[in-house]
């Protein structure tokens, strides 16, 4: 395993996988549906590919047009984000076994967070829009 390999998985341990980090950072998603995915901010990171090790109780749901969203379907832990065109997937923070080493670099979807909380630190942030535009959406 490389240094940005982190082995991750749901509550019950149903779900398995190791996740190929592409860098060490990682981000927050203040849009209404990862709130509710996640139940507050979407911490998350992505990856250049994740082996899964155990996935009979991995459920997806297509939350998009674009992108679907994966959970198990056992303990209901929310695990990533995926775009369905190029597979890119997007794992959760708190899914990770060891989140030792890595840093919250960056917001989205600062228009949508709630007045309730922010993140400390200068963090690089974009709105939804902005997002969009980047993404090419």
């Amino acid at each position: 395993m490389s240094e940005l390999d982190r082995d991750g998985g749901c509550l019950c341990g149903s779900v398995r996988f190791t996740a190929h980090l592409r860098s060490p950072t990682f981000g927050a998603c203040h849009c209404g549906m990862c709130r509710k995915f996640a139940g507050g901010p979407f911490l998350a990171i992505g990856t250049a590919g994740v082996d899964w090790h155990q996935d009979a109780d991995l459920r997806t749901y297509d939350s998009s047009a674009w992108a679907e969203r994966g959970f198990c379907g056992r303990c209901g832990s929310s695990l990533f984000y995926r775009i369905k065109g190029n597979g890119m997937t997007i794992v959760a923070f708190g899914a990770l076994d060891d989140p030792r080493g890595l840093t919250l670099a960056r917001e989205v979807f600062i228009d949508e967070r709630p007045d309730a909380y922010c993140f400390a630190g200068d963090l690089k942030g974009l709105t939804g829009a902005e997002l969009m535009a980047k993404a090419g959406g």
